[in-house]
């Protein structure tokens, strides 16, 4: 399948509903999987949701990567491949996939399992993540701009802030604080079981 070119964070949601006794084996090639993941470059993480649906267990696997092509790349491997058509005799849907892009990606849901956070919650998140660094990067940078006037100026010494704030909230912070405040964004129905991997 092909998936949008935007190089941009994206994130891989997989929903997998397991027939009824295949779940220790569904359970040992999800591990498989995860490994196996991580070790394609541009992988970020997984987050794996375990709840029942329909009588059923059902898996979400929310896999992050630091661009769309690199996900692309993971998809369309052998790997992956290999590995769908090991577990299909064990899911009663067959392989469900959801792309998405952007911020987004931060407050990706369970799908019928957990609301989408409000919006409010969401700004707070944000908010909560923002405003140190927009405090603390232009003092970091502040040496540099006063050795090398130049890159001091108001044009650049805004583009190099911006940049270093972008890049933090995107790879390291946001990321990990999303999923540190997960139970006060999210509400579950149905007793849901989260892991992260």
């Amino acid at each position: 399948m092909s998936i949008y070119n935007a190089n941009e964070v994206a994130t891989l949601v997989v929903r997998h509903r397991t027939r009824q006794g295949s779940e220790s084996a569904y359970e040992a090639w999800l591990r498989r999987t995860v490994i196996t993941a991580k070790g394609y470059e541009g992988h970020l993480g997984v987050d794996v949701f375990r709840s029942n649906h329909d009588g059923m267990h059902l898996f979400t696997s929310v896999l992050r990567f630091s661009d769309t092509e690199k996900l692309q790349v993971w998809l369309d491997s052998q790997d992956r491949r290999l590995l769908i058509a090991e577990v299909q005799e064990l899911l009663a849907d067959g392989d469900q996939l959801e792309i998405s892009q952007g911020r987004e990606f931060w407050f990706t849901p369970e799908s019928g399992q957990v609301l989408p956070p409000p919006r409010w919650k969401q700004a707070c998140i944000t908010f909560l993540v923002i405003l140190p660094l927009t405090l603390t990067i232009p003092l970091c940078w502040r040496p540099l701009f006063e050795r090398v006037p130049w890159l001091g100026g108001y044009f650049q010494s805004n583009v190099v802030i911006t940049l270093t704030i972008v890049l933090l909230v995107v790879y390291l912070f946001m990321p990990r604080v999303t999923r540190l405040f997960e139970p006060w964004l999210n509400v579950r129905k149905n007793g849901g079981i989260h892991e992260k991997r």
